[in-house]
């Protein structure tokens, strides 16, 4: 026969037992880390059939709002970059289309979880931008793409204009416009200079899964493709800030196989 103080110890265990265990938010902070380097490692690797399945694996927790709008944030992200990499591999525009509408989804999830968190408004003003580009032949849709988009990128401007992230987003669109609506390329390279000087001055959020971890390799990965396609192409530049590109991303497919390769054959033939 057990004593009762033993009887008492047994009952206390097996009710500490019973009791579910509190969640840890460093754990889940953690694991959705490794998810989130996972993502960007096969971003810059043109790995598409990765980025489905990690946008799969990224789960929003519960009872954490600003986290789960970084969450969201990241699986936006890696059907957002799923989508841009489709341009290089000729990826048929329906499946282009799908992943930048299935990325806006989440974009506008983690700002329902967050509405102040600038980063989702770039990005998906970024994804409407991509459809603006697929609908070029049917000025209807065209429109009511821009019409989205413009709200985001207003609002992001007003609310952080030296993020190194919107000036990446802007830069095409400036590239793109007439000079007589703000635009031209001179506009475009003045936003990657400003943005590049703003990321020395500043250093990004000591926590990874802000967006602020990334940036400066896009922007000059868009310069050296600016430099190539200018008006007067400057190969040479061009070939200088994907040199620097790929000293921070190393492996990055596009910048070292295919606009290093563009840049070179440039050089060949200027000789």
């Amino acid at each position: 026969m057990l004593r009762p103080m033993a009887l008492s110890s047994l009952l206390a265990l097996s009710i500490l037992q019973a009791q579910p265990t509190a969640p840890n938010p460093d754990a889940t902070h953690d694991s959705v880390l490794k998810l989130v380097a996972q993502v960007r490692r096969a971003d810059y690797e043109g790995d598409r059939a990765a980025l489905q399945r990690l946008h799969g694996e990224l789960k929003p927790p519960a009872g954490n709002k600003t986290l789960a709008a970084r969450v969201l944030y990241w699986r936006g992200f890696a059907l957002w970059r799923r989508g841009i990499n489709g341009f290089n591999d000729n990826v048929s525009p329906q499946e282009l289309e799908d992943d930048f509408k299935a990325a806006i989804a989440d974009f506008n999830a983690s700002l329902a979880q967050d509405p102040s968190f600038v980063e989702s408004k770039i990005a998906e003003g970024s994804c409407y931008s991509n459809l603006v580009y697929l609908y070029r032949s049917d000025p209807a849709r065209m429109q009511e793409m821009i019409q989205h988009s413009s709200p985001l990128l207003k609002d992001a401007m007003a609310a952080d204009p030296d993020n190194p992230r919107l000036a990446w987003v802007l830069g095409p669109i400036r590239w793109n416009q007439p000079p007589e609506r703000g635009g031209g390329q001179d506009k475009a390279f003045d936003l990657y200079d400003r943005a590049l000087d703003a990321i020395h001055k500043k250093p990004s959020s000591a926590d990874p899964l802000e967006p602020s971890s990334w940036g400066e390799p896009e922007l000059l990965m868009s310069r050296s493709w600016s430099n190539l396609n200018k008006i007067k192409p400057d190969p040479k530049a061009a070939q200088s800030d994907a040199e620097a590109a790929l000293q921070l991303v190393p492996y990055w497919h596009y910048v070292r196989d295919i606009l290093m390769k563009q840049i070179q054959d440039t050089l060949n033939k200027s000789r």
